[in-house]
C-alpha cells in the first residue's frame, strides 16, 4: 500500500524513492510486523485466557510439560496479523506473488483455527478430525497446483518445473498431474512438519524466524536478473516482493517468540502452526525451490521424519511380534525428535537452544548452495 502511495511522490521529495527499493520495504515490514505483535500480543493472550481457550497436555506427554495445561493457546491469531497487515502494508498489492502467499496463509490458518476451535472451544479432544484436516490441506495444495500450471506467474519458466540445487540452470520438469501432487505434498508436509516441532517453548515460532529470514534471501536473489545471472539461478520476475512476506513472517514469529520464550505466556497451536507450514511451503514453491526448503528446514524435516519413522517401526513390530516387543525396540524414546532429547535429560530450554543452532546452520547450508554450483 505505501508502496503506491508514496513511491510516486518521489518526483517530487526524493525521500520517497527509498519505497521502490524492496530491501527498504522488506526492512520495514519487519519492523512493522514485530511492533505489531508487541502491541496485539497482550490483548490477544488477555482475550484467550479470559475465555479459558488453554492448553490440552497429552497424558502420555513429559511429565514435566503437565504443568502448561491450561497456558492460552490459539495464539497463532499473533503470528498471522503481524504476518499478513505489514505485507498488505509494505509490498506491492499487484503482485501475483504477495497475493497466493497471503492466501496461502490465511487459508493454513482458518484450517487450524477450526482445529483449535472444536479440540477446545468445544472439548472436541480430538480436534478436527484428522482426515478432514487433511482433507483441507490436500484440498489447497491441489488448488495451488492447478493454479500454477494453468496461470503461471512467469511465461519464462516452465510453469511445472522446480530448481535442483548444486546445479546451474537446472530444472526438473514433472508432467502436470506429477507437479500437482508434488505441491500438495508439499504444502501438507510442511503445514504438518511445523505442527509437529510445536512442542516446546519458543521452538516452532525459533525456527520459524530462521527459515523465513533464509528464504527473504533467496526472494530476492531470484527476484535480480543480475544476481541470477551471476549465481546461475532461475530468474523470477516479481519474485522479489515475496522478500516483504518473509520479512514479515520473521518480524511476526519473533515478536510472538517474545511470549512463547520459555515458560511460555501463549501457544501458536495449529492456527500459527499449519499458517507457518503454509505460507513456506508455498513460497518455496513460488520460487521453485522446494527442496531448498528441506534443506533450509531441515529441523523441520527432521522432526516429521522422526515421527514417520517411529510409526513405522512400532507398527511393522506391533505386527509381527505384539505390543510388548514393540514397545521395547522404539527407535525414539518419544517422538517427535525434541522429545526424545526431553527423555535423555535435556532440560527443554537446552533442547531449543541447540535446535536453533541445528536450524541456523541448516539455513547456511542451503544459502551455500546458491553459489556451489
Amino acid at each position: 500500500m505505501l508502496y503506491h502511495l508514496l513511491a510516486p511522490l518521489a518526483r517530487q521529495h526524493i525521500i520517497f524513492n527509498l519505497f521502490s527499493y524492496i530491501t527498504f520495504r522488506a526492512a520495514g515490514a519487519t519492523v512493522t510486523a514485530l511492533l505489531l505483535a508487541f502491541v496485539v500480543g497482550p490483548w490477544i493472550i488477555e482475550k484467550l485466557r479470559q475465555h479459558r481457550i488453554g492448553q490440552i497436555v497429552r497424558a502420555e506427554g513429559p511429565s514435566s510439560h503437565h504443568g502448561k495445561r491450561g497456558t492460552p493457546t490459539m495464539g497463532g491469531i499473533i503470528i498471522i496479523l503481524a504476518t499478513v497487515v505489514p505485507t498488505l502494508l509494505w509490498a506491492r498489492l499487484d503482485s501475483r506473488y504477495v497475493i497466493v502467499a497471503i492466501v496461502a496463509t490465511l487459508y493454513m490458518g482458518l484450517i487450524g483455527f477450526l482445529d483449535d476451535y472444536l479440540k477446545i472451544v468445544r472439548g472436541q479432544s480430538q480436534g478436527l478430525v484428522a482426515r478432514w484436516k487433511l482433507v483441507g490441506q490436500v484440498s489447497f495444495g491441489v488448488a495451488l497446483g492447478l493454479f500454477l500450471l494453468f496461470e503461471p506467474l512467469v511465461s519464462q519458466v516452465p510453469p511445472s518445473s522446480t530448481q535442483l540445487p548444486l546445479f546451474k540452470y537446472v530444472l526438473l520438469i514433472l508432467p502436470g498431474a506429477v507437479y500437482v501432487a508434488f505441491v500438495t505434498f508439499v504444502i501438507t508436509a510442511e503445514s504438518n512438519a511445523v505442527n509437529l516441532t510445536d512442542g516446546l517453548d519458543g521452538l516452532a515460532a525459533g525456527l520459524t524466524a530462521i527459515t523465513a529470514s533464509a528464504f527473504a534471501i533467496f526472494a530476492y536473489l531470484f527476484g535480480r536478473v543480475d544476481a541470477t545471472r551471476w549465481l546461475g539461478l532461475l530468474y523470477l520476475p516479481g519474485a522479489g516482493e515475496l522478500t516483504i512476506f518473509c520479512g514479515a513472517l520473521m518480524g511476526a514469529a519473533l515478536g510472538f517468540l517474545w511470549f512463547n520464550a520459555h515458560p511460555a505466556q501463549v501457544f501458536m497451536g495449529d492456527t500459527g502452526a499449519l499458517a507457518i507450514g503454509g505460507a513456506l511451503a508455498t513460497v518455496s514453491i513460488l520460487l521453485k525451490a522446494e527442496f531448498l526448503l528441506l534443506i533450509a528446514g531441515g529441523v523441520f524435516a527432521a522432526e516429521a521424519a522422526s515421527v514417520t519413522i517411529q510409526t513405522g517401526v512400532y507398527r511393522w513390530h506391533k505386527s509381527r511380534r505384539g505390543k510388548e516387543y514393540a514397545d521395547a525396540h522404539k527407535v525414539f524414546r518419544m517422538a517427535p525428535l525434541h522429545h526424545h532429547f526431553e527423555k535423555l535429560g535435556w532440560p527443554e530450554p537446552q533442547v531449543v537452544m541447540r535446535f536453533y543452532i541445528l536450524g541456523v546452520m541448516c539455513a547456511m547450508i542451503a544459502l551455500a548452495t546458491l553459489k556451489v554450483r
